[in-house]
């Protein structure tokens, strides 16, 4: 029959294990901890409850936020002891633990939940809290939303906490004040023009034409009740207009030359004297000397005039305001060969050189580059071979990446993919609960009952739930054998022993509960020598009348009602 009754519930948790259908959806995790503190690690995500516990490891949360398995039925571990719940005089400490798992009834002794025994408080001399500190600050100075905070210390020993009962902490709002509003800039107005044209560089200090622009403390304006902060900083910028060409400088003539030789290359010959326009000489766009420079005879044929520049333009505006990646901004200047220009007939020589120059403007900042998303990669393979798991996919922030206090790109780098390989995973086998010891019987001999033969008896378990081509359970051996005397109701010398351990509290649903202590009445086996054996059965044992008491019960105080009770 025992057997029987551990077949039935093998094949009620493979069905539940491998055929029940769950509509339920849950949140489902790759590990289920059942030790002191139940938890479900490495979240996998929603998903409906038949899917998630493929694997018998997993765990999964209902909607009410506790953790279960996925696995056969299995206990936690007890709970620590409660502290005492009396702190001064007799009362009680309690530990518990839970069943977790697929078909949770079939856990060994399933109701045996919470053990309570007797405890006598030793605090009677505890102060308990001390007062509590000072208000902290409040969390901002105006605005809305502020609080402060104060604490107080548990005065008492450890194990005497229960003495100090109530928060640890207390917070409260603080009083709404008004936030004074701090000045911020306006933008810069554009900038002025320059208070000269040109450079005169012809002075020893030489004077460089400057610019000015202007901003106003009114982005906001600061507040006059409460008072706010002006903005910090110069509402003026002067800037020099080191861009501007120099000045103009008007040639003047030098002394005349003594008169030279007749030319007679081109035209009439000439027989002059020269001056130079160098006293001093033209500068920058300046205007030549008036007058001639020399003092001749005519010839009859007039020479060619060659083309000389004029002097350069200012610099015109960059091409942009800031450098932009792969590219950088330029500005330009001109210059025209008509200083003087060449003469047509006879024609003269054109100016040597380029009439344009550009340059980098390496000087600007450079442009700020946001962040953007390069495309997402290929999701990663299943990494389980049953059961589900998660895959990956990610993307980086790279096309382009952020540059020169660009923003970063919005959002997550990675994203993830439950996968269902539709294959269960193996559930390991988990031994029964032993049976009850056989009778006591010896091959050879019919009766042994109150003999000194020594007989033996078995018991057996099963390995259960397993399935999917799980492991069977560790140590094969489905039979223990132990050697046995049958001493069922055989009369016996007898001695009290000493007082056995008080119980544990028996708990009831009125929540009277009680514990017991007792001195047994010891037979005596030593007519059965020395060799091993288990003394199988209850005797009939009678010992020497005792005026005290064999038996005691105790009150347990403050228990509290029995959890398994309607």
């Amino acid at each position: 029959m025992e057997v029987l009754a551990a077949l039935r519930v093998l094949l009620v948790v493979v069905l539940l294990l491998v055929s029940v259908e769950h509509s339920e959806c849950v949140q489902c995790f790759k590990r289920f901890n059942p030790n002191l503190h139940v938890t479900c690690e490495d979240k996998l995500g929603e998903m409906d409850l038949d899917n998630c516990c493929q694997n018998p490891h997993y765990g999964y949360q209902e909607t009410d936020g506790e953790c279960q398995s996925c696995g056969p039925p299995v206990w936690s571990q007890w709970t620590r002891w409660s502290e005492c719940n009396s702190l001064c005089g007799d009362g009680v400490t309690q530990r518990s633990r839970k069943c977790f798992g697929i078909g949770q009834s079939q856990c060994d002794v399933a109701a045996d939940t919470l053990q309570v025994k007797h405890c006598t408080g030793t605090c009677c001399d505890v102060k308990g809290w001390a007062s509590w500190d000072t208000w902290s600050p409040c969390s901002v100075t105006c605005g809305g939303g502020s609080v402060r905070k104060r604490k107080r210390g548990c005065s008492s020993r450890p194990g005497c906490l229960l003495a100090c009962i109530g928060p640890l902490e207390e917070t409260e709002e603080c009083p709404i004040n008004t936030c004074p509003v701090h000045g911020g800039w306006s933008t810069w107005s554009g900038w002025a023009q320059c208070s000269g044209s040109c450079i005169d560089d012809q002075r020893v200090d030489v004077i460089t034409p400057s610019r000015k622009r202007k901003r106003s403390c009114s982005s906001p304006a600061p507040s006059t009740v409460p008072p706010g902060n002006f903005c910090p900083g110069d509402d003026i910028q002067d800037q020099d207009c080191s861009e501007l060409p120099n000045c103009p400088v008007d040639g003047s003539w030098g002394a005349w030359s003594p008169p030279g030789l007749c030319s007679v290359s081109c035209g009439v010959g000439l027989r002059q004297s020269s001056r130079r326009c160098d006293n001093p000489p033209p500068k920058y766009g300046g205007q030549f000397c008036n007058g001639s420079s020399s003092q001749t005879s005519t010839c009859q044929s007039p020479c060619p005039v060659d083309g000389f520049w004029s002097g350069w333009s200012s610099w015109n505006e960059c091409s942009s305001s800031c450098i932009p990646q792969g590219q950088v901004p330029i500005r330009t200047r001109h210059r025209s060969c008509s200083n003087p220009g060449p003469s047509s007939n006879p024609p003269g020589r054109d100016c040597q050189g380029e009439d344009s120059q550009r340059e980098n403007c390496n000087h600007l900042p450079h442009c700020s580059v946001h962040g953007s998303w390069g495309s997402w990669s290929r999701f990663s393979p299943c990494p389980v071979t049953c059961g589900v798991g998660l895959q990956v996919s990610v993307r980086k922030c790279d096309s382009p990446s952020p540059q020169h206090g660009g923003q970063l790109c919005p959002g997550e780098g990675h994203q993830t993919s439950i996968c269902n390989t539709k294959v269960h995973c193996p559930v390991d086998g988990l031994w029964s609960r032993w049976t009850e010891w056989s009778k006591c019987e010896h091959p050879y001999v019919a009766q042994i009952t109150c003999k000194t033969t020594r007989g033996s008896q078995t018991r057996e378990h099963r390995c259960l739930y397993r399935a999917h081509n799980g492991s069977i359970c560790r140590d094969n051996n489905l039979t223990d054998r132990r050697f046995c005397h049958d001493v069922s109701g055989c009369s016996m010398k007898s001695s009290w022993g000493v007082w056995e351990p008080w119980t544990l509290c028996k708990l009831s649903c009125d929540g009277s509960s009680e514990r017991t202590r007792s001195r047994p009445c010891n037979p005596d086996y030593s007519h059965y020598g020395s060799n091993p054996a288990t003394f199988f059965g209850k005797p009939n044992v009678t010992c020497p009348h005792s005026d005290e008491e064999t038996t005691q019960s105790q009150r347990c105080i403050n228990a509290p009602k029995d959890p398994n009770c309607p």
